[in-house]
């Protein structure tokens, strides 16, 4: 196993950049949106990729982004969070048209703009095996593959799925560098896990994305990703969006992928914000477990043992999203993460 690098890239002077216009509105009276994130306008025109799995039609959102300039002839694939959609990637595809590449980011089954089945099996192999089918549907045989948050842990599954697909992965703050079942928080079902899901709107979202996230910092900017999820909870389709978020839980705390880290056999870029502090079930952990979960400082420098040509790139103060957090460093690491 080759020894992984480290690049640490300290904070600089913060440099922001206004997404949807020159101004963030003040949510003071929550929007509601549907089932499927009706009403909620992402920057870029959706598409859908119909298909049938588990004896059901079923549709992706997705969008395919094209090169703003000379085409790189490259691929990048980027995979979102359980708390987030493909529309929280508005400046990390930018970035990457305007240096060439093709963007393709999809809504997983069961998130934001695509299907809620009220009977789905969610397991990373099979939305792992969804985006294979999105990509050959779209012509696209090799690609680079981004996951942030649970979508590390999907991106991560993908790789291990299809590595002949795979031209290099890139985890950004990746849930499942441990394994919390394993670690002592305790087994909650889909029932209760569904009933705590029901309880989330957008003060909860927000105290807890502040907490976890942000460590402690809030921006004016984070709070139209914090509506837009909100507002899944808050429309008519708050059942559906409630359950297949509890089973998304469940896929997260019971199918670990840190064991077949070694496993990996593609070029990985480990971006981790050194003061995340996520880790999923820490509220009903008992106090000592509490505690040692989510130090992102140290599973980044174990996972990168774990991977065979690893690199680690650290973001000293920056959290959970630092694609959120600081785009423009973020956008920046990421071209160079991608680079041939």
């Amino acid at each position: 196993m080759e020894a992984a690098m480290r690049t640490r890239i300290s904070p600089v002077p913060f440099l922001g950049i206004a997404l949807f216009g020159l101004a963030f509105p003040a949510y003071a009276q929550q929007p509601a949106y549907g089932p499927q994130l009706e009403g909620f306008d992402y920057p870029y025109p959706v598409q859908r990729f119909d298909f049938e799995s588990q004896r059901q039609a079923l549709s992706m959102a997705y969008l395919d982004i094209a090169p703003e300039r000379e085409a790189n002839g490259r691929t990048a694939v980027l995979l979102h969070g359980k708390n987030f959609c493909a529309a929280t990637w508005e400046s990390a595809i930018s970035a990457l048209a305007g240096a060439g590449y093709r963007v393709i980011a999809p809504d997983q089954i069961g998130f934001c703009k695509s299907s809620k089945p009220e009977r789905y099996q969610f397991s990373f192999g099979q939305l792992a095996d969804n985006t294979h089918a999105l990509l050959r549907k779209l012509g696209i045989q090799r690609a680079a593959i981004v996951g942030h948050s649970m979508g590390g842990m999907l991106a991560a599954r993908y790789a291990l799925q299809y590595p002949q697909d795979t031209e290099r992965l890139v985890l950004v703050n990746p849930i499942g560098l441990e394994d919390w079942r394993a670690e002592g928080v305790p087994w909650s079902g889909i029932d209760a896990l569904y009933a705590k899901e029901l309880k989330t709107d957008f003060d909860s979202i927000k105290k807890y994305q502040q907490t976890v996230y942000y460590h402690g910092q809030w921006k004016p900017e984070y709070e139209h990703w914090t509506a837009m999820l909100a507002g899944l909870y808050a429309g008519p389709g708050k059942e559906a969006v409630a359950w297949n978020q509890a089973q998304a839980s469940d896929m997260v705390l019971s199918q670990p992928v840190l064991y077949e880290f070694p496993r990996i056999r593609v070029p990985t870029t480990l971006m981790i914000g050194q003061r995340d502090r996520t880790a999923m079930g820490k509220d009903q952990a008992p106090p000592d477990v509490a505690q040692r979960l989510g130090d992102y400082p140290a599973l980044g420098k174990r996972a990168a043992r774990l991977i065979p040509q690893a690199n680690l790139v650290e973001f000293d103060d920056l959290g959970h999203s630092p694609q959120v957090e600081a785009p423009e460093r973020f956008n920046a690491a990421l071209l160079r993460a991608l680079a041939p």
